[in-house]
């Protein structure tokens, strides 16, 4: 491996389930560096195995960065090459890794990614969502207020979102997703590359129904259409607004008439809810007053 004054770290994409999904490129990198940096080094020393190598381990993750950090910058003062890995896919998506980069670039080593597997990417593009543009999310904050304050924050983006959950957490993720940007559609990716992999696609509360009857497996990937693609882009494209979209608006006016809300807050509640615009939900309110009436 050619190197210049300081050594070379390189961000190596690893397989998310299937173990024959690493490149020709990956592997030899693996071969050739001094030192593999790995979130768990029993993971990937089953990786290694399997292809037949014989690299040294040492583990990075969230708990350790402070004090390997230095320890490892101080290896690339000396020319060494070291290869990063994560338990699976890419390097510093969601997972450790983003400190190092940083701390070598500082350092003024080379930093080279060398591409591969990719659980939002293979999410994504088996979604049946837009793949462009896009917004990343990685994983929600566990705390439910902080988690409501990302997801208000995001609801009106015009772009595809996708997020990262764990299975433990995946119903209250779908129920605070079905509060803050309505009843979309999504894709709920789980086990890729894997033998029991399974992609399920239908609208947020259709998915929250679901998984509660057949709770889930396995780190999940969930695509999520943006605002531009729901009914509120169509009303104001000119276009019909969405039926599930009109509905969860209705349902929600409903419940905010039974409680007796001013028209105002019943009328933002639904908003956010279904993800229509104000003054297509404030159609809907008068639609239902005028049938409360009769």
């Amino acid at each position: 491996m050619t190197q210049g004054a300081a050594g070379t770290l390189y961000l190596v994409a690893t397989p998310i389930g299937n173990l024959e999904d690493i490149t020709l490129r990956a592997l030899r990198v693996l071969r050739e560096a001094g030192l593999i940096a790995a979130e768990d080094t029993r993971r990937t020393r089953k990786l290694l195995t399997h292809h037949g190598i014989h690299g040294r381990l040492l583990s990075l993750h969230e708990h350790n960065e402070s004090t390997r950090i230095p320890e490892l910058i101080a290896r690339l003062r000396t020319g060494e090459s070291i290869a990063l890995v994560s338990d699976a896919g890419t390097p510093g998506l969601s997972d450790p890794g983003t400190a190092l980069v940083g701390a070598a670039i500082a350092a003024g080593a080379g930093v080279v990614p060398v591409p591969g597997p990719s659980a939002p990417v293979a999410a994504l593009v088996a979604s049946g969502l837009p793949a462009v543009p896009v917004t990343f999310l990685g994983f929600l904050p566990a705390a439910p207020s902080e988690r409501r304050r990302v997801l208000e924050a995001a609801r009106a983006h015009a772009h595809t979102l996708v997020v990262f959950e764990a299975p433990h957490r995946l119903l209250k993720t779908l129920d605070a997703l079905a509060d803050a940007w309505g009843d979309r559609r999504i894709a709920v990716a789980r086990e890729l590359t894997k033998m029991h992999e399974e992609i399920w696609r239908g609208r947020v509360r259709e998915a929250a129904a679901y998984f509660r009857a057949y709770p889930p497996r396995g780190e999940l990937t969930l695509v999520v259409e943006g605002a531009a693609q729901d009914g509120a882009a169509r009303a104001a494209a000119g276009g019909p607004p969405d039926a599930g979209a009109e509905e969860a608006a209705r349902t929600a006016l409903r419940a905010a008439l039974d409680e007796g809300l001013a028209p105002f807050d019943a009328v933002r509640r639904a908003a956010r809810a279904s993800g229509l615009r104000r003054n297509e939900v404030y159609r809907l309110w008068l639609a239902l007053k005028q049938e409360a009436s009769r």
